[in-house]
């Protein structure tokens, strides 16, 4: 992750803690859907519970096969496991594993646009990933998501972009916090009134 989105005048995916948001994710049923209140999770039963669990193995399992391709591909080429590897050397094996292109483009956007069940919609969207679009797309995901889910530390993700973002999710779900003023031009509220 830390080699997707590297710190260099900005802080990257190692210090807003991206990987954390993805052991978070991966760990289980107990981070799956926020409460809008904040407050923690939501607790998944019967076929809910049952239906993520599978959608998790897969991920989990898509991880396990695309670790030990990163790792067979280092020492193939470099004669060590791949976190022994210098950062040029990383890159040049996760470059050689990238097969997202479009893929991936299409992975976030129907993630970023889907309707309030954003969960489920991502998990389908992520079980049809192969394991680099996957990595990318769950890299910028703990880059950017609200830290609730374990990834944004100290909100570096957001402050990056410029993004104060919300105190607390519940501020978004009771509509004190909204975002339009980030997406507003300037000037639509003069043509409106022509």
């Amino acid at each position: 992750m830390a080699r997707i989105i590297p710190a260099d005048d900005t802080p990257g995916a190692r210090e807003a803690g991206a990987v954390d948001f993805l052991d978070r994710y991966l760990s289980g049923l107990d981070h799956i859907y926020a409460k809008p209140d904040g407050s923690g999770f939501e607790t998944l039963d019967g076929r809910r519970a049952d239906a993520w669990q599978q959608r998790l193995d897969i991920v989990r399992d898509k991880y396990r096969r695309g670790i030990d391709e990163l790792d067979r591909r280092s020492r193939d080429n470099f004669g060590a496991a791949f976190a022994d590897l210098t950062e040029p050397q990383q890159d040049e094996i996760l470059s050689g594993m990238e097969t997202g292109g479009p893929e991936l483009e299409t992975a976030e956007t129907v993630a970023a646009w889907s309707p309030v069940e954003t969960p489920l919609q991502q998990t389908s969207v992520e079980i049809d990933l192969d394991f680099f679009p996957l990595l990318a797309l769950h890299t910028r995901q703990g880059f950017y998501a609200d830290p609730i889910y374990g990834g944004n530390r100290d909100r570096i993700g957001w402050e990056v972009i410029g993004f104060p973002g919300p105190a607390s999710l519940a501020e978004v779900h009771t509509g004190r916090y909204g975002v339009l003023s980030y997406f507003a031009d300037s000037g639509t509220e003069e043509h409106h009134g022509a």
